[in-house]
């Protein structure tokens, strides 16, 4: 591993220990020429995965796009980023444990709305209501009827 101070390959490692997701290595390194500490993070390889759209367009999955819908839907909403973070995590490890190589984003989208309706309601409508594309206050109106019904 390089040193990303002085770029010398000659480092070590002096501490491993599991991250807070438990899915990764966290390791502290320390370079042999210029003394410096630094962090790496070792993750299990994962089958690269294809998220078909709704216009039929496929690309690589990206984590991050599911973090941003959630973060705007709770954002000034009692939500800590820690329960948004754990949120994604869920889903990210059902949409692997699926191994499957492609997935839709209608799939991933009902996941990530069956988790925010568990986490906080407002949030939830926020999200269902750009991701069902709500046309008018009908079915808004109907959606949120669902949701008290439970």
């Amino acid at each position: 591993m390089k040193c990303p101070f002085c770029n010398s390959e000659n480092t070590r490692v002096i501490d491993s220990r599991p991250a807070d997701d438990n899915s990764s290595i966290r390791r502290r390194r320390l370079c042999d020429e210029c003394g410096k500490r630094f962090t790496t993070y070792e993750k299990v390889e994962t089958i690269p995965l294809i998220v078909i759209k709704k216009d039929n367009n496929r690309e690589q999955y990206d984590r991050s796009k599911i973090e941003a819908g959630v973060l705007r839907s709770c954002h000034k909403r009692p939500v800590s980023v820690n329960q948004i973070s754990q949120l994604v995590d869920e889903v990210e490890t059902e949409i692997f444990n699926r191994e499957e190589k492609e997935i839709s984003s209608a799939q991933i989208g009902e996941l990530v709305m069956d988790k925010l309706r568990d986490l906080e309601a407002v949030a939830y409508v926020r999200f269902a209501s750009v991701y069902r594309e709500f046309k008018d206050v009908n079915t808004f109106m109907d959606e949120l009827k669902k949701m008290l019904d439970k």
